[in-house]
Formats: structure tokens, sequence, C-alpha cells
């Protein structure tokens, strides 16, 4: 946390500093989670399960981690099709628009293509950070500051940073 304090001060929550309206997630929820099976199916692969039996599956708590740092309206589902319906029913607070539904699987590449395209055509100086969903992140306030550090770094310059 001492990077935030010091940027912070007492004053400032770090949701309220950096609520910037340029900061983008996207979540990778696309997988079907073979390395998963029996308990990942195609019918609902891993991302959609509460595997840590914390009530919340990986989807939703990566989207609750993320929407503590960033817009709730700048985050984005990249999934397939099929599993759409999957993405609305556990982030009812997604506009449909915010669900990018791929007609075909055709990997990270594409899906990162994809979203940056959708993201680019609302906002031009958009700084996209691009998540797997189904990651266990277990200090996530380490974790913001990293994410927050490397996207204020990304901010002024034409450079991917990755983690």
């Amino acid at each position: 946390m001492g990077i935030l304090k010091s940027l912070l001060g007492d004053k400032l929550s770090k949701r309220s500093f950096y609520m910037n309206k340029n900061l983008y997630v996207v979540l990778m929820a696309g997988g079907v989670g073979v390395r998963f099976w029996p308990y990942s199916r195609n019918s609902k692969p891993k991302q959609f399960l509460d595997v840590m039996g914390t009530g919340r599956s990986l989807l939703q708590s990566t989207y609750d981690r993320f929407a503590t740092i960033c817009p709730k309206e700048n985050i984005y589902v990249v999934t397939h099709q099929e599993h759409s319906h999957l993405v609305h029913d556990q982030l009812p607070e997604l506009q449909q628009s915010q669900i990018l539904a791929e007609p075909m699987r055709k990997n990270t590449t594409a899906c990162i293509a994809y979203a940056s395209y959708r993201i680019y055509e609302q906002n031009k100086d958009a700084v996209i950070v691009v998540s797997p969903s189904d990651h266990l992140i277990l200090k996530e306030e380490e974790f913001h500051e990293i994410i927050l550090k490397t996207a204020d770094q990304a901010k002024d310059q034409d450079k991917l940073l990755t983690i």
C-alpha cells in the first residue's frame, strides 16, 4: 500500500483517485476449461464456476477486483457467443455492449484485437488492461498498485506493458 499512500495521502480514497475515464479493462472469458474436466464442462467452463467456494465464480471475482479501480462501464468481457448468457447471468450490471461475444474461438490475439477495436471506437485515449478471467490473486492491494502504476506508465507512451 506504500505507493498508494504516498500518492493519495490521507484525504482521498484509491477509488476516487483512480476512477480515470480512460482506464478500461478487458476480461478474457473465452476458454472451455478442458484442464478442469470433469468439473468444468463446455456448457460451463471454469471461469463461470465457484472453484474457491466463496459464492462467486472466477469471472465474478475478477470483475470485483477490477471494479474497485476502474469505472464499471469501462469493463468489458470477451467470451464465445455460446457463453454470453453466462456472463450476463453472472454480471447483470454489465450492459449488453460490454459483453463482446465472439462467433468463433481464435485465441488471445484476436480477443485483444477485437476488444481494443471496440474500445477505441468509444475512447481514442483509452489505456487498456487485459486480464484472464480465471486467475487467483491473493494480495489484491498489491495487485492494484501494480496495475495502476503500469496503467499510469502506459497512458503517455505508445507501448505495451505486461505483468
